[in-house]
C-alpha cells in the first residue's frame, strides 16, 4: 500500500523556540490526513530529501509547513517553496559519526555531543545543530546540563554551532540514544578514553575563532585555485582587502579613505560566502559570520546585541570583516522593520574603525533596503553569474578530486547535462552520485572490490538532484522524448530549432554575423494538436530548463502582484538558465489590452511582460515560447519583432501524420494482423493528434469489455472505437487559423 504524502508549502517558523531542534510544524488536519500523531517522524522531500520531528501548529493554514532555516537548508528550498511531506520509519542508531568546525570537535567531547543530539531525527548529509531537542526531551536527556557543558566549553557560540551527518549506522533516518556511539569524524567517539583538556576557546585564536551567536561555523576555505567561475571577482575582492587594510595610506594620499563596504550578489548557491572566506584566508583576514535570516526572527534588542558581539570579534585581532550572509531578510527594500534603522547606524559606525570591513551577501540584491547601499556604507558591488558548461565541468573537476572515479568518466557530458546548476547543486550531485555507487557496492557481487564512482553514477544523480534555481518551479517532465522521436511536422521542428536551440547552442554564430537571435516563439495551432508535446521534445532535445506556467496562474486580483509574479518568473528563468519559459494558453495571460472587464490586471501584466522580453536589461540564455489555439486574441504588441517574433503554425495532422501518430500510440499495444494503420490513417479526416492517441486506447478498452483475457486489438475493436472517440477538429475553428496564418 502507497504512504500517505500531501504537498505543502514552507514557510520560515516564527518561534526561536522551534528554530535549530529538528522540528516542524504542520496543520492538525494534515497530521491526521497522514496517520501522524504529535512528535512522529516525517520524511520531507524538496530538492533534496531529510527528515524531522512534527508537531502541531495553530493560527496557519493547513498547506503550509513551518521549518527553520536549517531544515530549509537541508532541504536546499527557499521559503515558499513546494515540498512533500509523508510519514517515515525511524531506526535505532547504532553508530552516529559528525563533522564540525575544529573549536566544536576539540571542545565537545562525544558523551555532551550525543547528550546534545538525543531525540533528534538525523540523516546522512544534513546540518544539526549543538541546541538540545527540549520541547518533547526523550527520557535520559538532562537539558540543564547539556547547555551548561557546551556554554563552558565553546562559549556563547555553541547555539550557533552546525554539524554535518556523515555517517549512520544503519542507513536512512535514525534516532540517536542513549546506548548510540556517537563520534567525531576522524576523532574520539563515546567509549574511548577520556582526551587531554582541550585549550580554552580563546587559545585557539584566529585560526578557530569562536564565532558569536546567530553566525555560522567557519570551516577551512577552498584555495583560491579552485574557485572555478569567481576569480575574476575574486582577485578584485582582494586588491579592495589589500588596499583597505594594508595600504590605507596609499588611499589617503590620493584623498579618500580605506572604508571598505561591499554587496556580494549572485544565484543561491554560487559560492558568495566561500569567496569572501576564501580571499579573507589568503590576506590573512579574520572573517566573522552572521546568517542573517537566524537573527532577524528575533526580538530587535537581541538582533543589534548579536551585531555588536560580531562586529567586537571581527575587529578582536587585527583586521577583520563582517560577513551577513542573505541580507535582504535582515533589511529587507519592502517594509523594512524599524530596527533596520539602528541596524544601519551600527555598521555606518563600525566602518569608521580601522582595519574593518562589511560584506553582505544576497540573491535578491533588488529587494535590499536602498540605504544598505548608500556612498557611506555598501558602496561596492560585485556580482557572482551563473557558471557555464565549461565553469561547471571545471567545478566537477574540483569537486571530485579526491573522490575514486572510473576510468573514462567524461565530466563534460555531465556538465552539459546540468543547465543552471551552481556549485551548491554540484555538490549535491557528488553526494548523490557517491550513495548510487555506494548501493551498487552494497548490492553488487564484487563487494570486496574498492567502490568507484561511475559515469552512470553520476547520469543518475543528474535525473535526482534538482537545482536550487529550479527548487520553487514546475517542471515539465519530458519522459526523454526529443525531437526525432515525433514524426512528420518536418517544418515546425525545424523552426523551433532555429528559434529556440540555435540562439542556446550557437551563440557565438550570432555574435559572429551580428544579430540578435529570436527572443521568443508563438506556437499556435488547434487543440490536441501537439503544441505541449512539441514544447516537451523540444526541451528533451535541448537539455534545458523549461519553467512552465499556465496563462492563469500568473493572473492575481491585488494589485502588483501579477506584475510581481511575472518578474520573478523571468528573474528565476536567468539563474537557471540557458532556459525556456513556457507559457501555455498565452491568449489568457497577454489578452489584447483594452478589451477585459478585470480592472486593469491583464493589461498590467501584458506591459510586465513587454518589459521583460525587451527591456533595458536584455535576456540571456532565456527564450519565451507561448502556446494558444487563439493567436488573435493575444495582444499584438507581443508579436512585433524582438519579443515572440517568430509566430509557428502547428497544422492539423495529415493522413501520413495521423499513420505516424498512432503507430506511435499503439507501440506497446499489440494490434491484430487486420489492422491496417495506412487505411484506418486515411479514414480519420478531422481527427487531431490528441483524438488518434484516444482512439488507440479506446480500442484496448473495447477489447478488454469483451474479455479481460484479451492479449491483441483487432480492427473491428478499433471500429467500434471510432463510437467513442469522435473528430474534434472544427473547421470553422481551423479556417481562422489558417487565414491567420496566411496573413502572417
Amino acid at each position: 500500500m502507497r504512504e500517505p504524502q500531501i504537498t505543502l508549502t514552507v514557510r520560515h517558523t516564527p518561534s526561536a523556540l522551534d528554530s535549530r531542534r529538528g522540528i516542524v510544524r504542520l496543520h492538525p488536519e494534515v497530521l491526521d490526513a497522514l496517520g501522524l500523531r504529535e512528535w512522529d517522524a516525517v520524511r520531507l522531500t524538496g530538492a533534496r530529501v531529510s527528515a524531522a520531528l512534527a508537531a502541531p501548529s495553530s493560527g496557519h493554514v493547513p498547506g503550509v509547513v513551518l521549518a527553520d532555516d536549517i531544515t530549509m537548508s537541508n532541504l536546499g528550498v527557499t521559503e515558499g517553496a513546494e515540498i512533500v511531506v509523508a510519514p517515515v520509519a525511524v531506526s535505532a542508531a547504532r553508530t552516529v559519526t559528525v563533522s564540525g568546525s575544529r573549536l566544536a570537535s576539540a571542545s565537545v567531547d562525544p558523551a555532551t555531543l550525543r547528550l546534545a543530539l538525543l531525540g533528534k531525527v538525523l540523516t546522512v548529509g544534513d546540518a544539526v545543530s549543538l541546541l538540545p531537542q527540549d520541547l518533547a526531551p526523550p527520557p535520559g536527556s538532562d537539558v540543564g546540563a547539556v547547555r551548561g557543558s557546551l556554554s563552558r566549553t565553546i562559549g556563547t557560540a555553541w547555539t550557533t554551532e552546525l554539524l554535518t551527518v556523515t555517517a549512520t549506522e544503519p542507513s536512512g533516518p535514525v534516532a540517536v540514544g542513549q546506548s548510540t556511539v556517537v563520534g567525531w569524524r576522524g576523532g574520539a567517539t563515546t567509549g574511548d578514553p577520556a582526551p587531554p583538556p582541550a585549550p580554552a576557546p580563546a587559545a585557539l585564536g584566529a585560526t578557530a575563532p569562536a564565532q558569536p551567536a546567530g553566525t555560522a561555523p567557519e570551516e577551512e576555505p577552498p584555495p583560491l585555485a579552485d574557485l572555478a567561475g569567481s576569480r575574476a571577482a575574486a582577485r578584485r575582492f582582494a586588491e579592495w582587502l589589500d588596499l583597505a587594510f594594508h595600504r590605507p595610506e596609499l588611499l589617503a594620499r590620493l584623498g579618500t579613505s580605506g572604508r571598505l563596504g561591499v554587496l556580494l550578489s549572485g544565484p543561491e548557491g554560487a559560492g558568495k560566502a566561500t569567496l569572501v572566506r576564501s580571499v579573507a584566508h589568503a590576506e590573512g583576514v579574520r572573517v566573522v559570520s552572521v546568517a542573517a535570516p537566524s537573527i532577524a526572527v528575533l526580538e530587535p534588542d537581541a538582533v543589534l546585541a548579536r551585531l555588536d558581539t560580531a562586529v567586537e570579534q571581527a575587529t578582536a585581532a587585527g583586521p577583520g570583516i563582517l560577513l551577513i550572509t542573505d541580507v535582504d531578510a535582515l533589511l529587507p527594500a519592502s517594509q523594512p522593520p524599524p530596527v533596520a534603522t539602528v541596524v544601519l547606524d551600527r555598521l555606518h559606525a563600525a566602518l569608521d574603525r580601522h582595519g574593518f570591513a562589511v560584506v553582505a551577501t544576497s540573491a535578491h540584491p533588488e529587494s535590499v533596503d536602498p540605504r544598505l547601499r548608500g556612498a557611506d556604507l555598501l558602496d561596492r558591488e560585485l556580482r557572482l553569474g551563473l557558471p557555464d558548461t565549461e565553469i561547471r565541468t571545471e567545478l566537477l573537476r574540483v569537486l571530485l578530486r579526491e573522490a575514486p572515479l572510473e576510468h573514462g568518466i567524461d565530466l563534460g557530458a555531465i556538465a552539459e547535462r546540468t543547465p543552471g546548476f551552481v556549485a551548491a547543486d554540484l555538490v549535491a550531485l557528488r553526494r548523490e552520485a557517491a550513495l548510487r555507487a555506494a548501493l551498487r557496492q552494497r548490492d553488487g557481487a564484487d563487494r570486496d572490490v574498492e567502490p568507484r564512482i561511475a559515469q552512470r553514477d553520476l547520469l543518475g544523480a543528474v535525473e535526482s538532484v534538482r537545482p536550487i534555481s529550479m527548487s520553487t518551479s514546475d517542471t515539465l517532465a519530458t519522459g526523454g522524448l526529443t525531437l526525432a522521436d515525433i514524426g512528420d511536422m518536418t517544418e515546425v521542428k525545424q523552426s523551433l530549432t532555429e528559434a529556440v536551440l540555435w540562439p542556446l547552442r550557437y551563440p557565438d554564430s550570432f555574435s559572429r554575423l551580428g544579430v540578435d537571435p529570436p527572443r521568443g516563439v508563438l506556437l499556435y495551432g488547434p487543440p490536441g494538436g501537439g503544441k505541449t508535446f512539441l514544447v516537451r521534445a523540444l526541451a528533451g532535445t535541448g537539455a534545458l530548463n523549461v519553467f512552465a506556467v499556465k496563462g492563469a496562474e500568473l493572473m492575481d486580483k491585488w494589485v502588483g502582484e501579477s506584475e510581481r509574479a511575472v518578474r520573478e518568473l523571468f528573474r528565476r528563468a536567468a539563474e537557471a538558465a540557458p532556459a525556456l519559459v513556457f507559457l501555455d494558453e498565452i491568449d489568457a495571460l497577454a489578452p489584447r489590452r483594452g478589451q477585459s472587464s478585470d480592472s486593469g490586471v491583464a493589461d498590467r501584466v501584458v506591459a510586465a511582460l513587454l518589459t521583460e522580453l525587451d527591456g533595458v536589461e536584455p535576456m540571456r540564455d532565456v527564450v519565451v515560447l507561448g502556446a494558444t489555439n487563439r493567436p488573435d486574441l493575444v495582444d499584438p504588441a507581443l508579436l512585433r519583432p524582438g519579443r515572440l517574433e517568430r509566430v509557428v503554425y502547428v497544422p492539423p495532422p495529415d493522413a501520413a501524420a495521423r499513420a505516424d501518430i498512432l503507430r506511435a500510440s499503439a507501440r506497446n499495444t499489440p494490434l491484430a494482423s487486420d489492422v491496417d494503420i495506412d487505411e484506418l490513417a486515411s479514414t480519420l479526416e478531422g481527427y487531431s493528434a490528441a483524438d488518434c492517441a484516444a482512439l488507440i486506447r479506446e480500442g484496448a478498452l473495447t477489447a478488454m469489455r469483451e474479455s479481460l483475457e484479451a492479449s491483441e486489438v483487432t480492427a473491428a475493436h478499433l471500429a467500434k472505437a471510432r463510437d467513442a472517440v469522435r473528430p474534434s477538429l472544427d473547421r470553422a475553428q481551423l479556417a481562422a487559423l489558417e487565414s491567420f496564418a496566411a496573413n502572417r
